[in-house]
């Protein structure tokens, strides 16, 4: 591509902060934001990121779709809501356009396995304009990339087990509030953790309602799977609140959660493959105390047994960067809803963005 990528910013929360930093230092210009908060709408982004003005001011939802036609983005990066459902419409309005998008939400990154209704129906749309729609971010290497490479390096594999904690508080309180922080037990086990206390043909019937709340390696093992040529027989999700053993104050929240309340939760989910490797993976989300801090371990467990450890990843930084470096991946991809396991190795990008796009 010989002119600079245009990227509209979908949501000017936390994440937007960075992503649209590097979407500028990476050679590209965003020419168009948008939010639902009164209180950012018709800010200069630049106020927003902390900067100079850039003479782009954030436009409401309901003025999206003009902004959209008029400033004609190459790729739109949403980054609002962990569940497809939520993102759907913010994805179908790039689709209808023919705008490419990438998204932070977790379950985009694989939701096949969890909402294919909402999937097919992206899927569809964006094959009929022609564009790209995917889902990246932290675990586009943190759980996914570096694992299938390990992978690649072992003879052989009778499992895989993960574990991934982060920070709610850094995400929002829609974050906070799905990982249930600040529930007493009582209220986690009935608005929570009882989601999962059903059968696997309940969960099945769930999930093709679209109505299923995976745990962000729900989507992650269908990705694992996919990457690996493993055929998935069965998938089961458990939760489990977290609890400190004094009070913590949460600034997102705004509230203090008291000592044995939940601050937030662990999801496990076991997935068993016809060819008998199993995949064990945990996502551990809550309101962090002094001692906590992110950590990301997994084990590949055979031929030899191989860990790896990353202790206090910058979560937000790598999930940010991961998504400006998607960006040429998306825009040679293939139209239609395509998971990054299809997409290749996410490489660093040294040169501008556009010298990538064929």
């Amino acid at each position: 591509m010989d002119r600079k990528i245009k990227v509209v910013q979908y949501g000017v929360g936390k994440m937007s902060v960075y992503t649209m930093r590097y979407v500028y230092e990476n050679g590209a210009e965003i020419v168009g934001a948008i939010d639902i908060n009164p209180s950012v709408i018709g800010k200069d982004i630049g106020e927003i990121m902390g900067t100079e003005n850039k003479g782009v001011k954030v436009v409401s939802v309901n003025e999206a779709e003009s902004m959209m036609k008029e400033t004609k983005p190459d790729i739109a990066i949403v980054t609002t809501m962990s569940l497809i459902a939520d993102v759907e419409d913010a994805l179908m309005l790039c689709a209808k356009l023919g705008v490419n998008a990438i998204t932070t939400c977790e379950e985009a990154f694989y939701p096949m396995n969890s909402n294919p209704n909402v999937t097919k129906k992206l899927d569809e749309m964006a094959k009929q304009t022609g564009c790209t729609i995917t889902g990246s971010g932290y675990q586009d290497i943190y759980w996914g990339q570096l694992i299938s490479s390990i992978a690649g390096s072992t003879h052989k594999i009778t499992k895989i087990k993960g574990s991934s904690s982060y920070n709610v508080e850094d995400y929002g309180i829609a974050l906070a509030k799905a990982h249930g922080a600040g529930l007493t037990l009582e209220e986690f086990d009935k608005q929570v953790a009882s989601v999962d206390r059903i059968t696997d043909e309940e969960r099945q019937a769930m999930i093709e309602k679209g109505e299923y709340l995976p745990s962000y390696m729900w989507n992650v093992n269908g990705w694992l799977c996919e990457k690996l040529g493993l055929t998935v027989t069965s998938q089961t999700q458990v939760t489990v609140p977290q609890t400190n053993d004094e009070d913590i104050e949460s600034s997102t929240l705004q509230m203090v959660v008291k000592a044995g309340d939940a601050t937030g939760m662990s999801a496990v989910v076991t997935t068993q493959t016809k060819e008998g490797i199993v995949i064990e993976s945990e996502c551990i989300g809550k309101v962090y105390s002094e001692n906590d801090f992110d950590k990301n371990e997994w084990t590949i467990i055979g031929e030899p047994e191989t860990t790896l450890v990353i202790n206090r990843p910058a979560t937000v930084e790598l999930t940010c960067a991961s998504i400006v470096n998607r960006i040429p991946d998306v825009l040679n991809a293939r139209s239609g809803y395509v998971p990054t396991e299809q997409m290749g190795e996410l490489n660093y990008r040294v040169k501008p963005l556009n010298e990538y796009v064929k």
